[in-house]
């Protein structure tokens, strides 16, 4: 094959892959005004003093864990360290119920549609009154009438919209470093949190 021909495959192959992500970045961005209010709530829990747990079901528990560096060990000099912690392993919700408090923010993470572990989680950071924010893919649920994002168990539900979960978890890395900066922004204008 000539270098040509390898150039013009190659060259087609990456429009290709830009274009599988472009498409769930752009759908998650024109949710500006849901990312934003989730942020404002989050600043406002960590103001009077709540702490981020993230947990995630299956792969989504390593995204837990990357998420809480972030927040504890900020890499922009200047901004603030917030409290944070992940849980992993089963039983995630009795892990909130002895590790949460009321004041606390619940990060729900699941690269496709939340599995019954995450679920329940958040159910019982939900009825604990934690603030609730759950990062999901695919469609977000499938059992929207149960579910985290139809069935109301998350106040602020984000969805990476895309069937591949590896396009989802890059879109997800995005997005939570958004969050904390955003978070950090309103922490830093007077009068906009409670």
């Amino acid at each position: 094959m000539s270098t040509a021909a390898v150039g013009m495959v190659t060259a087609s192959q990456a429009m290709e892959a830009f274009t599988r992500r472009s498409g769930p970045a752009n759908a998650l961005a024109g949710d500006a005004e849901a990312i934003a209010a989730a942020c404002h709530a989050m600043a406002e829990r960590f103001h009077r003093g709540g702490r981020l747990v993230v947990f995630g079901s299956g792969g989504s528990g390593s995204d837990a864990a990357h998420v809480v560096v972030e927040f504890v060990h900020p890499v922009i000099v200047g901004k603030k360290a917030l409290p944070a912690f992940s849980l992993t392993g089963p039983n995630l919700a009795a892990q909130l119920a002895l590790l949460a408090e009321p004041a606390d923010i619940a990060l729900g993470i699941s690269a496709g549609d939340a599995d019954a572990e995450l679920t329940e989680a958040m159910r019982a950071a939900r009825r604990s009154g934690l603030l609730t924010v759950a990062l999901l893919g695919g469609d977000g649920d499938r059992a929207a009438g149960e579910g985290i994002a139809g069935g109301g168990i998350a106040e602020h539900t984000l969805v990476v919209r895309s069937d591949d979960p590896l396009v989802v978890k890059e879109v997800q890395v995005t997005t939570y470093h958004v969050l904390w900066e955003l978070v950090h922004v309103f922490a830093e204008q007077p009068g906009a949190l409670a």
